[in-house]
C-alpha cells in the first residue's frame, strides 16, 4: 500500500522505455514519494525493464496507477503542474520547480490533491497535455540543450518536494571521533610554532616579523582545526626539532 504521508501524485504521461520508468520509481522513492501513476506506456504494463531498474523502488511499480487517458489520471486532482522545457504559447503561470513545490506544500496541507506531470521521453508534453494542467514547471536549464531526462526532472522536482516538507541539513561535519580544538588549543599551537620559528631565523627581517606572525596566526584560525589536528601539528614540530638537534 502507498504511505499515507500527504504528498503529490508523480503521472507519467505515455512513457517510452521501461528502464526510464524505473529510474523514476527510484527517484521517487529517493525522497519519500511513492503515489505513481502511469498513463499509456508505450511498451504495455507491467514492464520487466522497469522492475529491473527500479533497484529496490520495485513496490512503486507494483502500486502504481495503470490509466489509458490523461483525464483519467487527473480525476480526482485539484490543481495539476506541467513539467516543460519549452513555451507553449497558453496563458499559465510557469514556476521554478521550487516555488512550486512550496504550492504544493500548501495546497496539500489544505486538503488539495496535486499532481505533477512528466512527459514521454523524446518530445515531451504534448500542447493538449499541458492544456489540462493548471501551471508550468520549467527548470532553468541550458537553452542550447533544454531537454532532460525523464528521471532526472522527476529527480528534481522529487528533490524540490522533500525541501518543503522535511528538515534539510544544508551542511554537516562528520568529526571523526575528535572535537572542534578550543580558542586556547589553537593559541597553544600558535605559539609553539611561533618559538620553534623564532628559534629557526625564519621571522626575518625583523621588520616584517609582526607582519609574518599575523599571517600564521590567520592561517590557524582559517583552517578551523579540530583537536586531533592540533596535536598532529604539535606533534610535527617536536620531531622536525629532535631531527634538527640529533644532527
Amino acid at each position: 500500500m502507498p504511505s499515507t504521508t500527504p504528498q503529490p501524485a508523480f503521472v507519467l504521461v505515455r512513457p517510452q522505455m521501461g528502464e526510464n520508468i524505473g529510474a523514476a520509481a527510484r527517484a521517487m522513492w529517493n525522497f519519500g514519494l511513492d503515489r505513481m501513476h502511469v498513463v499509456g506506456p508505450r511498451d504495455g504494463w507491467p514492464n520487466s525493464r522497469a522492475v529491473a531498474m527500479a533497484s529496490g523502488a520495485g513496490r512503486l511499480l507494483d502500486e502504481a496507477v495503470l490509466h489509458d487517458d490523461l483525464a483519467g489520471a487527473l480525476s480526482d486532482v485539484t490543481y495539476t503542474f506541467a513539467t516543460t522545457a519549452r513555451a507553449r504559447g497558453l496563458t499559465k503561470p510557469v514556476y521554478s520547480p521550487e516555488r512550486a513545490m512550496q504550492l504544493a506544500a500548501e495546497m496539500i496541507a489544505a486538503g488539495e490533491k496535486v499532481a505533477v506531470l512528466f512527459g514521454p521521453e523524446r518530445a515531451g508534453l504534448e500542447n493538449e497535455d499541458v492544456a489540462q494542467a493548471n501551471a508550468i514547471i520549467s527548470v532553468p536549464v541550458n537553452p542550447e540543450f533544454a531537454s532532460l531526462n525523464l528521471a532526472q526532472c522527476v529527480l528534481l522536482t522529487a528533490y524540490e518536494w522533500q525541501r518543503q516538507v522535511a528538515a534539510v541539513q544544508h551542511e554537516t561535519h562528520e568529526m571523526g571521533r575528535t572535537d572542534w580544538a578550543t580558542g586556547t588549543e589553537v593559541e597553544a599551537l600558535a605559539r609553539h610554532y611561533e618559538e620553534r620559528l623564532d628559534e629557526a631565523g625564519f621571522f626575518f627581517p625583523d621588520t616584517k616579523a609582526a607582519s609574518m606572525k599575523l599571517h600564521l596566526r590567520n592561517l590557524w584560525s582559517r583552517m578551523r582545526l579540530t583537536r586531533a589536528d592540533t596535536q598532529m601539528f604539535h606533534g610535527i614540530l617536536r620531531q622536525m626539532v629532535r631531527w634538527k638537534e640529533r644532527g
